[in-house]
């Protein structure tokens, strides 16, 4: 695909394109092994994960896990280019955020099925080089019918540039009535890569990290953070069912100091503000969630 200094001609955008409608079907079942890992992970020791047990908000993630062989794999530990999702010739994808509505529970030991589309590509010149924004849309099924959907943004980035400046950082929002610290130290991390079979090497190789792609420390998951920021509103909100939940991803947190996570309950109790913000007050994810 042609590009040009970190900038992607009109062909190859249309090429790019070309992805958009295109849909992929995955089965799986909610087994209970998946569960028990990341409860241990969270520290939670009384999750229940009997079959017919709800799983936890987000959890979902950890199940219809793409699988590619290890010769399939590029030096950054994702899968090569093309494939479900397009050939986007950026090398640093993040998880940019997502909206998810439930209609159902999910629960242990259901039988689902989760059939994903490509619903848009979208181009942006930044100021350090092309921005290409892929949303996929996402639907999963149990036995009773659609649970569960999802729109995931996925963000892919020019390589870093000798003295890029980082962008301007925003303040954390104030007045957060739950509050709870994180220390993202690399065993977490590896154990979260490890339930979610992703190698992406910005997560448990240092070397690799800071040298080949330039940022200080080791990067907590995007989707690790807002699970934790999804687990918060459960901690404080036990029992009560979600119907909806947005996040967005802000500015990316590091291994090296710990973070926050914040919620602030509307006055009528029917939603809650959620953020997570660094050790300087900067505000690194923001996240809303209506209750059921």
């Amino acid at each position: 695909m042609e590009t040009s200094s970190n900038r992607i001609t009109p062909a190859a955008l249309q090429t790019l394109r070309d992805w958009v409608g295109r849909s992929e079907t995955v089965d799986d079942e909610f087994g209970a092994a998946p569960v028990r890992g990341l409860a241990a992970t969270f520290d939670l020791d009384k999750v229940r994960c009997q079959p017919g047990d709800d799983i936890g908000p987000l959890w979902h993630w950890l199940y219809f896990l793409p699988r590619a062989q290890q010769s399939q794999l590029g030096a950054d530990g994702h899968p090569r280019l093309g494939g479900f999702l397009p050939p986007v010739p950026l090398p640093r994808r993040m998880w940019a955020g997502g909206r998810l509505q439930w209609h159902a529970p999910l629960r242990v030991g259901d039988a689902a099925r989760r059939v994903s589309r490509i619903a848009s590509v979208d181009h942006k010149a930044g100021r350090t080089g092309d921005l290409v924004f892929v949303t996929v849309h996402h639907e999963i099924s149990n036995g009773g019918g659609v649970a569960l959907t999802e729109e995931h943004d996925i963000v892919y980035r020019a390589p870093p540039q000798a003295g890029e400046p980082a962008p301007a950082p925003q303040a954390a929002p104030a007045g957060a009535a739950w509050s709870r610290e994180i220390r993202p130290d690399p065993v977490l991390l590896f154990r979260y890569s490890a339930l979610t079979f992703n190698g992406h090497r910005i997560h448990y190789d240092r070397k690799y990290v800071t040298e080949v792609e330039g940022y200080p420390g080791l990067i907590v998951h995007g989707p690790l953070i807002a699970t934790l920021l999804a687990d918060l509103a459960a901690r404080e909100r036990p029992g009560v069912s979600f119907r909806s939940f947005s996040f967005r991803a802000v500015r990316p947190t590091f291994d090296l100091r710990p973070f926050r996570l914040c919620g602030k309950p509307s006055a009528d109790g029917q939603s809650a503000q959620l953020w997570a913000q660094d050790h300087e007050g900067w505000l690194t994810m923001q996240a809303e969630v209506q209750f059921a």
